[in-house]
């Protein structure tokens, strides 16, 4: 699968990110990193992650 469509959890984005996972949550519930909540589980898409760590993410975008 090719990263435009690779989906992570929260855990997996947060060893992406070296950050908690709690603090991929508190990034998504603010809309800085931008995910889906699918039933009680975030889901993030890996390009999504990628461009926050390079900061080209549009902030404020949230599904």
């Amino acid at each position: 699968m090719s990263d435009e469509k690779t989906v992570l959890t929260a855990e997996e984005a947060a060893a992406l990110l070296r950050v908690s996972s709690k603090t991929v949550l508190s990034l998504a519930r603010s809309g800085a990193l931008p995910g889906e909540k699918v039933g009680r589980a975030w889901r993030f898409l890996r390009k999504d992650v990628l461009a926050y760590v390079g900061g080209t993410l549009e902030r404020g975008v949230r599904r």
